[in-house]
């Protein structure tokens, strides 16, 4: 999972910028009701734009690069594939800018949620396993998006997919029809002690950007009938997961009947990729499954470039894990566009019909 927890105090979403910074990519924060949650939820879109609007950097702070784009441009005239987007554990969906201002570019409508209690600054060990919260988040945006006429009119509601890194990984998984078990996840964490198990066990939260002291997560005593439930939406038409979180965990049966592309991705070499997230068995599964990875990347290589200085910020707030390091000698910036060309291929081809840029 990813680690954002410790940069609230550095964060800063979004910059204004001067005009020579515009973007083709128009974007919007909008607020979207989650009757799971009992609140709204803090939505992002970016979409293709005409001319106007406000230019902007979208998740750039002292410590990470921000992406271009035009706050409330117009919507470009022609009807879109929609893309919703889940991000990591302690992530914000503002740190996948880089990445859904490619889509966007590619001819996508990308819109995706900061999921409450497992966001920067608001990420507890108790809401991280409760996967049933953020696929209902993913589809209240859909929902939202497909009958306002603000967006809808702009929306192929016939081709809208999935994509998610890390925990947003497995909340994509699941929207489209995989079920977790959770005595194998529970046995898994009673042996691996790294990434999400270490979380758990860790005794630690972020609650108003503040750290606090929690009790340890027994797993086997979360709700076991909500963790195992079918949270499949069926409109949702293809997926892409980029290390998918609980890897070791998913109902083999549920895997085989899901009929829709997956298009499965590994940050990393073959023996370097942690078991948490690793995903060349999950594709052979999955009947319309493909696996590719990403050479000389590692987990952290999918969050935002760094900006010089930004490996001793991090750590001087207390991150502890190497954020700003890739693993190897390609730079982020070379691996970042690797990743949007095998994510973009992959949509592209399941969105074959659409006519998608």
């Amino acid at each position: 999972m990813d680690p954002f927890r410790a940069l609230s105090a550095i964060a800063l979403t979004i910059t204004l910028t001067s005009p020579c910074l515009a973007a083709e990519v128009g974007m919007r924060e909008i607020g979207v009701p989650a009757p799971e949650r009992g609140r709204s939820l803090a939505v992002t879109v970016w979409y293709p734009a005409e001319a106007g609007g406000q230019p902007v950097l979208v998740g750039d702070n002292k410590a990470f690069k921000g992406s271009s784009a035009l706050m409330n441009a117009p919507v470009a005239k022609g009807r879109f594939p929609l893309i919703v987007m889940s991000h990591g554990s302690g992530g914000r969906i503002q740190g996948m800018s880089w990445f859904a201002t490619e889509l966007t570019k590619a001819g996508f409508i990308v819109a995706g949620p900061n999921h409450p209690g497992t966001t920067s600054g608001d990420s507890t060990p108790a809401d991280t396993p409760k996967l049933w919260e953020r696929t209902s988040d993913l589809s209240a945006v859909i929902d939202m998006m497909t009958a306002d006429p603000s967006w809808s009119d702009a929306i192929d509601a016939d081709r809208i997919g999935v994509v998610g890194f890390s925990l947003g990984g497995a909340a994509a998984m699941e929207i489209a029809g995989a079920r977790a078990n959770l005595e194998a996840y529970a046995r898994y964490c009673d042996t691996y002690e790294e990434r999400d198990c270490a979380w758990y066990a860790g005794g630690q939260a972020y609650v108003n950007d503040e750290a606090v002291k929690v009790d340890k997560v027994d797993l086997r005593k979360i709700d076991r009938t909500r963790f195992e439930q079918s949270n499949l939406d069926r409109r949702i038409k293809s997926a892409v997961l980029i290390d998918p979180g609980l890897a070791q965990a998913y109902d083999e049966p549920s895997l085989r009947k899901i009929t829709i592309p997956m298009s499965f991705i590994n940050l990393g070499d073959a023996g370097t990729i942690p078991e948490a997230v690793i995903a060349d068995r999950l594709a052979t599964l999955t009947p319309k499954g493909t696996y590719a990875s990403v050479a000389g990347a590692v987990h952290f290589s999918f969050l935002p470039e760094c900006k010089e200085g930004g490996a001793e910020l991090l750590k001087s707030s207390g991150e502890t894990d190497p954020i700003c390091e890739d693993g190897g000698n390609r730079p982020r910036a070379d691996i970042h566009s690797e990743l949007a060309h095998l994510v973009i291929t992959a949509l592209g081809q399941n969105h074959s019909h659409s006519g998608v840029r």
